[in-house]
């Protein structure tokens, strides 16, 4: 009986994965300005939501496989160096706030706390390749602290609002309500 449960977690974690990747697909197609949609960070949303739901690994793996398919699928983002990068930031978001999710209580506080820890932390890891991807290409300008400032922060203000309004709250309403793959 226990390894049919361990089976039917398993199904269901890749069944939301899929799920969260298709959201993360879409939902930028909400705002018709590629502008207004790179300062709301819709892609964002699903995957911080997929690492509540499934855990650090699989919100992980979702995150970084993400941006590359809609890169592939759409032509948006471009694929480099604006999809490789967001590959590797979604994947920190989606790995911190997994792991996190999966170790700290589930209450509002500490979801506010998995939640600005990964948001850091994939804008550090944002910054980063794109500081060495720039370093690579020969042909490209110096990766400045002020660009870093305006990609990571200043042009993600709507954005970061709207993820510390809503990603808490839905994690409360859906450690309350749903049958959650990683429930603890």
């Amino acid at each position: 009986m226990k390894n049919k449960n361990a089976s039917n977690v398993s199904i269901r974690k890749i069944a939301y994965c899929g799920l969260f990747i298709a959201l993360g697909i879409t939902l930028p197609f909400l705002t018709a300005i590629p502008q207004v949609g790179n300062s709301f960070l819709l892609m964002h949303l699903p995957i911080l939501v997929c690492g509540i739901v499934c855990g650090g690994k699989a919100a992980g793996f979702a995150g970084a496989l993400t941006p590359l398919l809609r890169s592939f699928l759409v032509g948006f983002p471009v694929l480099y160096p604006n999809a490789v990068g967001m590959a590797f930031e979604l994947a920190a978001y989606g790995f911190v706030m997994g792991i996190l999710t999966e170790h700290l209580p589930r209450r509002l506080p500490f979801y506010y706390i998995s939640l600005i820890a990964s948001m850091l932390t994939g804008r550090a890891v944002w910054g980063i390749v794109r500081f060495l991807m720039l370093l690579i290409d020969s042909q490209g300008a110096p990766f400045a602290l002020s660009m870093f400032i305006g990609g990571a922060f200043t042009n993600a203000v709507p954005g970061i609002i709207i993820q510390l309004a809503f990603i808490p709250f839905l994690a409360m309403y859906l450690n309350k309500k749903a049958d959650l793959p990683i429930k603890n």
